[in-house]
């Protein structure tokens, strides 16, 4: 193989992360000629109706994916919140790159925090997960749907004279906007979405070769922490976008997952953790049948959090928010 071939979305941060995998394989296999191709998708297209509403599982991967099954690109790109929990037919993660901070951020021209915006202020953003939160958190905010790129949200946010806007950390680092956060939100203030910060890239799942070469860029930490997040959203996801948040954190030999899931409204917030114990060489897992192992072990952690959020009574909220798209 001499030209190995990436398709990715063409927004900027897309790039970015496809230029970022790319220099990565280059590091370890010079010899690799690797060409980057764009891929307009549906996520792309629409950009004046909230996610929520188009209601679409894969809106800013499934064109990339059709590429990829058509042998037309070798591998695809992706920030990992917008893979869908349950890959489709013969497709297969390849690897995922070491995670950036996964937190949410408060982009504020006054410089506010979540604590010191002043009553009744107004907030952009389009995300039902920091929607949910942020009216638990402060009932009193005014929150309006913001789309777009960072750059176009940050623009919007001047224009409109808001307070502020929250976005995610890694996009806003990968674009060079870090001077412009007000506030690194915690995550006791709001949960970040599965995979948030994670780099993607997905394969055919009977492309050996390829598989092979993105071994050496995959990170064992991000995995174990995505593979738990994924087997959490999996177990609760319906048809439909959804209040849901979930962060796996590896420290020293343990995995602390976080998961929730939140009424619309906010007024019902049912979240909880789990924490379990490692391999002591977790990072060490070369031997393939105990990598697998571990895998099993963290995603079996996270259907177990979102099966005990259930039976507490998230289940009600998604099938109330499901009957709203009926």
């Amino acid at each position: 193989m001499q030209v190995l071939r990436l398709g990715t979305r063409g927004s900027k941060l897309a790039i970015w992360q496809a230029e970022y995998v790319a220099r990565q394989i280059s590091a370890r296999m010079p010899e690799l000629n690797i060409e980057i191709v764009i891929i307009k998708t549906k996520g792309d297209k629409i950009l004046d109706v909230p996610l929520a509403q188009i209601g679409d599982k894969g809106l800013f991967t499934r064109e990339i994916e059709n590429e990829l099954l058509a042998n037309r690109i070798d591998l695809a790109v992706h920030s990992m919140k917008d893979l869908p929990s349950v890959l489709g037919e013969g497709l297969a993660l390849g690897a995922v790159l070491k995670r950036e901070i996964p937190q949410d951020v408060l982009i504020s021209p006054q410089g506010y925090t979540l604590q010191t915006l002043p009553q009744g202020a107004v907030i952009g953003t389009s995300s039902l997960r920091r929607i949910a939160q942020l009216k638990a958190l402060r009932p009193d905010l005014e929150l309006v749907n913001m789309r777009g790129n960072v750059e176009t949200r940050i623009r919007k946010m001047h224009e409109e004279q808001l307070d502020g806007i929250i976005l995610a950390f890694a996009g806003v680092k990968r674009l060079g906007f870090v001077d412009s956060i007000s506030q690194i939100i915690p995550v006791e203030q709001i949960l970040p979405a599965v995979g948030q910060g994670a780099v993607a890239v997905e394969i055919r799942r009977d492309d050996v070769p390829v598989r092979s070469i993105l071994e050496s860029i995959n990170d064992t930490e991000c995995w174990l922490e995505t593979s738990a997040e994924r087997a959490f959203l999996a177990e609760l996801e319906g048809g439909c976008q959804v209040p849901i948040a979930c962060l796996a954190r590896v420290t020293e030999s343990k995995v602390l997952i976080e998961g929730l899931v939140a009424a619309l409204d906010g007024s019902q917030v049912y979240k909880d953790s789990v924490e379990i114990e490692l391999p002591l060489d977790y990072e060490f897992l070369t031997d393939f049948s105990v990598r697998q192992a571990t895998v099993r072990q963290v995603k079996e952690a996270g259907q177990g959090l979102a099966a005990s959020l259930l039976r507490a009574g998230a289940g009600q909220i998604l099938e109330e928010i499901k009957g709203l798209g009926d």
